[in-house]
């Protein structure tokens, strides 16, 4: 059973994360329930209901959007559903059939989608579709809200009797209208409406002599408004069928509300749905905006936040356009407990928050700002004891405010509690309330809890020194310009820096030194130790980042090669269908040269046609018919390669080029070899290989074997001999 005080809650301010997470739900309901989210006690549900909003945080990342899911309220129609004889106004009838509509929907496609959103499936698996709820409204109500003619037969002998009592109050209307306006009797406007009734507008002077009722005058009294006798006699006529109407409709709705009530339950299902769904939809859009994750959650205790952030922080700097630091904190069995030090406005009390926020949330089904790699198993308890918290009613100072909730910590600790304690010891003389804490630690300690505080007291930090499964933490500070740097470093220490951030805030050098002598001198070593390994520290933390942004750029680097290489191969593969292609149009002529030669030989024009169409009947049961969109694709794909091919070919000649001119040079500088009679020769454009018999006058005899030529020696180059 897990069990989490209004106190933990209000020390960590869940408050604010449900007011967030509500205001992006759509529904009122959805809304009540997600400011009621609480610790879920069940493992299985709480993994159900993470895995829940993980899937549909997902939905905003991929093709298969989840469908609209809002409603309107139907509490009010449901309660007179459960009223035997009440009966529903149409607009309520429109609500439900809206709703019916919108959960079917949403059942349907999750149905569709199992596999993309399984456990959102698993919500409706049992809720069945009930399209009769809609259909038995639509045969009743139109999409407008409208009671249809056909509803009922009497409802249409009852709209075609108005109708014709219509057309006849019109009729003797406008005759009246004619020969009063004829008469000079009426003013400009000659009629209006009063009453929802059409009314003749005549001059007061005339008013006697219009037959008729008066239903009223002008403000400036000149004018009379006067329904004609003609058409009040239809007026009397119309009145009672509209009664009938009504009367008629009401049987009606009765009668749909009689249809509708087995439903009751269905209806309740599809509304509670609905709502849940709308709470799952607002934890997934508030997950994508703090970059909330699901981590492992694990049987083994370990806790281990990997650049966690503080959600509330980090969605107010972003507002700001401030940075916000993730922290990175990990509890186990063989470090339980860590004890945070530093100087105040480092990051203490918001690095302690941040990972029993985290952990809250997380155990009420809230998905939270952390690296995937994190994990963390589930608290039977999460205590909390951070700000002074004064209780004025009680007349309890500070101390002893704390001192109650440590006897509380003391009934509740055991090995599955994370307690949360800022500035543990405060309140008290400083050796006393220190001695106390220490003992405090101890008590938490021997009961195997897990838990982080934060301190000034150095009997603490020596304590979580000592103690084999607790470690002291501290808050990364510039040793140049005493500015908190926001990041929790794990297995030192840290100075308060006491004297050195009293000296940036110009208290004269002076007065420090008069304080430090009032103090032990081993405190001051002591401290002024633990200072010196934090610059250290600091300076490590520099050059580890230093190394990291090199290693970014190498991880680059890495990924444009990648990318060279994909280009690479799929340029290969596009030069290999083309290859391919021109392979097949080679075998499609070879294939009609050979029919065209059978042709030509025998003159048989049937067995050319029979081998042609075999041909094309072949060629074309390789073929897959393309759309006309996929036609331009493969036209602009194939176009592309072509010029590709032809730019590379281009590029080719121009190298060979380059290279035959190149060779060209170099022959043409080489020095000229002397020929003599017994060297092997060829012609300077030709292949064929010869031995000089002869030289005479610039003239050798070549003998090439079979025959022999006279040649001048000038058309002549020099064939090293075969080793």
């Amino acid at each position: 059973m897990i069990s989490i005080t209004q106190k933990t809650l209000q020390d960590l301010e869940f408050e604010t994360i449900l007011q967030t997470i509500a205001s992006r739900c759509n529904t009122d309901i959805g809304e009540t329930k997600a400011l009621a989210i609480a610790p879920i006690n069940d493992k299985t549900e709480l993994l159900i209901n993470l895995q829940q909003t993980a899937e549909y945080l997902s939905s905003f990342s991929n093709n298969n959007v989840i469908p609209n899911h809002g409603f309107e309220n139907i509490n009010y129609e449901l309660k007179f559903l459960a009223i035997e004889d009440s009966f529903l106004e149409v607009a309520s009838f429109k609500k439900i059939s809206n709703l019916t509509e919108t959960a079917i929907t949403l059942i349907q496609f999750l149905k569709k989608f199992e596999t993309y959103y399984p456990n959102l499936y698993q919500r409706t698996a049992s809720i069945e579709c009930v399209k009769l709820i809609i259909q038995r409204i639509d045969e009743v109500i139109d999409k407008f809200g409208i009671i249809k003619d056909n509803a009922s037969p009497d409802l249409i002998d009852i709209r075609r009797s108005i109708n014709v009592v219509r057309g006849k109050i019109n009729q003797s209307f406008g005759m009246a209208l004619s020969q009063y306006n004829s008469l000079g009797y009426l003013d400009d406007i000659k009629e209006t409406v009063v009453e929802n009734r059409r009314v003749l507008a005549v001059l007061a002077m005339y008013r006697r002599k219009v037959k008729g009722a008066i239903l009223g005058t002008s403000k400036t009294g000149s004018i009379a408004y006067i329904e004609p006798e003609a058409a009040q006699r239809y007026s009397r006529e119309l009145n009672n069928l509209e009664f009938e109407e009504r009367e008629e409709i009401m049987r009606i709705l009765k009668r749909l509300t009689n249809d509708i009530r087995p439903f009751i339950e269905t209806i309740t299902a599809y509304q509670e749905l609905l709502s849940d769904v709308d709470v799952i939809a607002a934890k997934a859009k508030y997950a994508n905006k703090i970059n909330g994750i699901l981590p492992t959650i694990t049987n083994e205790k370990r806790l281990f936040f990997r650049e966690a952030f503080h959600p509330i922080l980090y969605l107010n700097n972003k507002e700001k356009n401030e940075i916000t630091y993730p922290q990175t904190i990990e509890l186990q069995n063989e470090n339980r407990i860590i004890v945070i030090s530093g100087p105040n406005a480092g990051g203490k009390t918001i690095s302690l928050k941040t990972v029993g926020l985290l952990q809250l949330m997380l155990q009420c089904g809230i998905l939270i700002p952390v690296h995937e790699r994190s994990e963390t198993f589930l608290f039977d308890r999460i205590l909390t004891d951070i700000g002074d918290n004064q209780s004025i009613e009680n007349h309890l100072s500070t101390y002893s405010y704390r001192l109650k909730n440590m006897n509380y910590f003391l009934k509740k600790c055991n090995s599955k509690t994370l307690f949360l304690i800022d500035e543990f010891g405060t309140g008290s003389d400083p050796e006393l309330g220190g001695a106390l804490a220490e003992t405090f630690l101890e008590e938490f300690y021997d009961r195997e809890a897990f838990g982080i505080i934060t301190t000034h007291y150095s009997n603490l930090k020596i304590l979580a020194n000592e103690l084999p499964f607790a470690s002291n933490a501290n808050m990364l500070f510039d040793e140049k310009s005493l500015e908190p740097m926001y990041k929790l470093i794990l297995g030192q220490a840290g100075s308060s820096f006491t004297f050195e951030v009293a000296q940036k805030n110009g208290i004269p050098y002076g007065l420090i030194n008069r304080a430090k002598k009032k103090i032990e001198g081993g405190k001051v070593r002591f401290d002024k130790t633990i200072a010196t390994l934090q610059k250290e520290r600091s300076k490590l933390e520099k050059t580890s980042l230093n190394l990291k942004e090199e290693e970014t750029k190498a991880r680059e680097e890495s990924k444009k090669m990648e990318t060279i290489n994909a280009k690479i191969q799929d340029k290969l593969e596009r030069y290999q269908e083309l290859y391919d292609a021109n392979q097949r149009l080679i075998y499609i002529g070879q294939k009609i040269d050979d029919i065209s030669e059978s042709y030509f030989n025998n003159k048989d024009k049937k067995t050319l046609i029979g081998e042609f169409l075999k041909m094309v009947e072949i060629e074309n049961s390789k073929r897959k018919k393309l759309s006309v969109k996929e036609k331009k694709v493969k036209e602009v794909i194939q176009k592309k390669v072509v010029e590709e091919v032809k730019v590379k070919v281009e590029e080719i000649r121009t190298v060979k080029m380059e290279k035959k001119i190149k060779a060209k040079i170099e022959e043409d500088n080489k020095p000229k070899v002397i020929l003599k009679v017994g060297d092997r020769v060829r012609m300077i454009d030709g292949k064929a290989i010869g031995t000089i018999d002869t030289i005479e006058k610039n003239k050798a005899t070549v003998n090439y074997g079979i025959f022999t030529s006279k040649v001048s020696i000038d058309q002549l180059e020099y064939v090293q001999p075969i080793k």
